[in-house]
């Protein structure tokens, strides 16, 4: 980390001008599961679900912990249902709850977009070992945590969500074999991973020690700017710094946003590669009960230099103003250690002792005051700027989780699954407009399928040639916005994959 101190294809072509509707077919029968029976690609055992005591938070945490490399296929717990799914969407009650079965799977065959994500994933129209070889995880009503799925296209993949119901999946690397056949190989060699997305993970526990206003699972919008100002630092970091294009942020459901780098260039870093740019970007470092958290060179790295400047303002309004982290004397006493002057330290101590309700604000104002005022005559100017700043990057530089980061086989969340202890969908964040993105406004499962059956109603009353007009069920909610967003991300996705094959073509005419 350079500002740390410490170490560290005529046709072929033209059908892939078009992206594929997403609207897959009302009666899933229409398309066969090759080996949908088994559940992980292996005859595994199915555990009696009381004779277990594995617990969903463990197996799948929204925290992302690592997954060890190559652990077993079987059904870790529970049966999974083995009934074909409804030719038409199911019959949603009133009262419904969106961790309801019948919910997930309306929201499933109504609203998920699979052929976007289809695309997304196999970086073209056409089938191809990108998708076929992915891994995916699923997670099912009965907590049991299946791995190492594999399907050759949307359709299959569709069918077979629609027939287990997962609560919720998780996208894995793309593999050397597939991975439903990882177990006939002769040697465990020959199934490694093979590429994946680079990923971040930011989440809001990380800043529990800062932030004042919630803390633990829950969110408001004063904390989700900690969220903000990380987007706003790593997309431009990874934009301009390693030039990737492909970036698209997703919303965690609940207390946090994932970030997602298709470049191609990204997807085929080993981990090594992986380790060394989550380390470029990791700045802050230590628990909660350690010291100084921010250790960097001077004079400051371009990147940290960028960060400030993006920072400063968030640093005034949505820390001083809105967090006031130093309101309590403990708190403030916080700040004082990461001062470096003791004589200013303890006139600093003695005026907000004086002035037991001095704001967060006014005790930042303090420093600069008390420092022009002489209180300390051996005060270094400068070495209690950088002390400044390095006060500002601990308040409000992204704190990532880079352990997500740093391998290939590390799962993570699939864009628009539903979060399970909310209900919203994990939708893509739009970086043009990350300040008016709201986390608590993101629509829940229940209230997307409401809103579809209020425009049907409205439909057959108006009778109308406009209302008349066939509709996907996802363009009737407020979840259009986020599909079109994330249409419009794969379909330049699928173009510069295009361009990347041709330059390849045409760099070597004759080689056979």
């Amino acid at each position: 980390m350079p500002h740390s101190l410490s170490s560290r294809e005529s046709q072929d072509a033209a059908d892939e001008d078009s992206i594929l509707p997403d609207a897959p077919p009302a009666n899933p029968e229409a398309s066969t599961a090759g080996d949908g029976g088994d559940l992980d690609g292996s005859h595994a055992a199915v555990q009696d679900p009381a004779k277990t005591n594995v617990k969903l938070e463990d197996l799948f945490d929204d925290d992302d912990e690592d997954d060890e490399e190559f652990p077993s296929s079987g059904v870790t717990n529970g049966t999974a249902p083995s009934s074909s799914p409804p030719a038409s969407p199911p019959q949603i009650a009133p009262s419904a709850k969106y961790s309801d079965p019948e919910v997930m799977l309306a929201f499933y065959q109504r609203l998920f977009p699979f052929r976007y994500l289809f695309q997304w994933l196999n970086h073209s129209m056409k089938p191809s070992n990108d998708f076929g070889h992915r891994e995916f995880a699923f997670t099912l009503q009965n907590d049991a945590y299946l791995r190492y799925q594999s399907f050759p296209t949307s359709d299959l993949l569709r069918k077979d969500v629609l027939r287990l119901n997962p609560s919720r999946f998780e996208i894995g690397p793309v593999y050397t074999a597939n991975p439903r056949d990882r177990k006939t190989l002769r040697k465990s060699t020959a199934f490694r991973p093979l590429a994946k997305e680079l990923v971040f993970d930011i989440d809001l526990t990380d800043y529990d020690e800062i932030r004042t206003c919630c803390d633990k699972a829950n969110i408001c919008h004063k904390c989700w700017s900690f969220i903000t100002m990380a987007i706003k630092v790593v997309d431009v970091a990874l934009r301009e710094d390693f030039g990737f294009e492909h970036i698209m942020w997703v919303y965690s459901g609940r207390r946090g946003a994932h970030a997602w780098i298709s470049d191609k260039r990204a997807r085929n870093m080993d981990d090594q590669k992986r380790k060394a740019v989550a380390g470029y970007l990791e700045v802050i470092k230590g628990g909660a009960q350690s010291g100084k958290k921010v250790n960097v060179k001077r004079p400051l790295h371009p990147h940290l230099a960028r960060s400030l400047e993006i920072l400063k303002e968030h640093f005034q309004d949505d820390i001083l103003e809105k967090q006031d982290p130093w309101a309590k004397p403990e708190k403030a006493e916080r700040l004082l250690q990461l001062l470096p002057d003791k004589a200013l330290n303890d006139a600093l101590r003695k005026k907000w002792e004086a002035a037991p309700g001095r704001s967060s604000a006014s005790k930042w104002a303090d420093i600069d005051s008390l420092a022009k005022a002489g209180v300390s005559k051996n005060l270094d100017g400068k070495a209690l700027l950088e002390a400044k700043q390095d006060v500002v990057l601990e308040y409000t530089y992204p704190r990532l989780d880079v352990e997500v980061s740093k391998k290939q086989i590390h799962l993570l969340k699939s864009p628009f699954v539903v979060h399970p202890g909310t209900g919203r969908v994990c939708v893509p964040i739009d970086t043009r407009r990350v300040e008016k993105f709201d986390p608590l406004g993101v629509p829940t499962v229940t209230e997307l399928l409401g809103e579809i059956d209020t425009w049907d109603k409205a439909s057959i009353k108006q009778e109308s040639e406009e209302a008349a007009k066939k509709l996907q069920d996802y363009e009737k909610t407020s979840l259009k916005p986020y599909i079109d967003y994330f249409r419009t991300h794969v379909g330049s996705l699928l173009k510069a994959e295009k361009g990347v094959k041709r330059e390849r073509d045409d760099d070597d005419p004759m080689e056979f």
